[in-house]
């Protein structure tokens, strides 16, 4: 193999020796980490259609309130309405009837028996307005003071008053079955409503009131032949289907006074003697009258001749 022979004076010396040049070191510095900055995200903005939507909700909620408060106060005005027009057709038909002021302006009687009602009916003028009427309820100290009319059902006057228009209160009917003018049955019964503006018969049944049942004294029922004083004798409650109230005439006197006895045992108010005048009763005038209590419906208030 043939090889390179170096002799001695070949080797460069130190001196000789080229230094190759000493490159200097470069250290390069890495950049100081940069630590996150934290970037607060931006509010999320709600789409227009979301705040449009919410707008109209709520433009239609208030809108909606609005109209509940016009409804509201049209039915509470029509229903003051009804009653205003109620009072106004028994106003004017109760300017046939001249109420008397005292004993002395009552008529007199052609008979010792006859009572001396302390009321003057035109009765001609009142069958000009309606000939179904019948008779005329008094009790003094009180609003009630109404024509009786008895029609061919009893629905006839129920919300229907004299002159054959609507009306809340129709009028004071005699039941259909009763013999006109009433009072001529065992047991005559008079409806009328109970009003809350205290008209009608809702003064009679506030005789569920023992002490408003012994301040009332007197109940007159006038017809065009006859008037008749009555007192209350006793006030019971029904439920509005119970028909054992309308029951009108007896096989006798003793049958009827059983009967009576059977409703006397229902009272909630009653005069002091009630058991005493049942057993003497010839016949009763019966006024029901409706009632708000829970599993009744009806007031029954049973009054007797004097």
């Amino acid at each position: 193999m043939v090889g390179r022979h170096f002799r001695e004076e070949d080797t460069p010396t130190p001196v000789e020796r080229v230094s190759e040049p000493v490159r200097a070191k470069r250290y390069t510095q890495e950049p100081a980490a940069v630590k996150p900055v934290a970037v607060m995200p931006e509010p999320t903005k709600r789409p227009r259609k979301r705040k449009s939507a919410l707008k109209t909700i709520s433009t239609l909620l208030i809108l909606a309130g609005l109209a509940m408060l016009l409804v509201s106060g049209g039915m509470w005005g029509y229903s003051r309405y009804r009653y205003w027009k109620q009072d106004q057709t028994n106003k004017e038909l109760a300017t046939h009837v001249k109420v008397l002021d005292t004993e002395a302006e009552a008529p007199a009687a052609e008979e010792e028996t006859e009572k001396k009602a302390p009321i003057e009916v035109d009765w001609a003028a009142l069958k000009a307005v309606n000939d179904d009427i019948v008779g005329w309820i008094y009790v003094p100290g009180t609003v009630v003071n109404y024509p009786v009319y008895q029609g061919k059902s009893n629905d006839d006057y129920l919300r229907t008053n004299a002159l054959g228009e609507y009306s809340v209160g129709g009028q004071v009917f005699l039941d259909y079955q009763n013999a006109a003018p009433g009072m001529v049955d065992r047991q005559s019964i008079l409806y009328g409503h109970h009003l809350w503006d205290g008209t009608m018969f809702q003064p009679l049944s506030l005789l569920d009131d023992q002490a408003v049942f012994d301040a009332t004294d007197t109940i007159w029922y006038v017809t065009e032949k006859e008037a008749f004083e009555l007192q209350p004798l006793f006030m019971y409650y029904v439920a509005p289907d119970d028909e054992t109230v309308r029951q009108f005439t007896f096989a006798s006197d003793e049958k009827f006074r059983e009967y009576l006895k059977q409703q006397l045992a229902k009272a909630v108010t009653k005069r002091a003697d009630a058991e005493q005048l049942v057993d003497g009763a010839l016949r009763v005038l019966t006024m029901s009258t409706c009632n708000y209590y829970d599993g009744y419906g009806r007031s029954i208030l049973v009054a007797i001749e004097k």
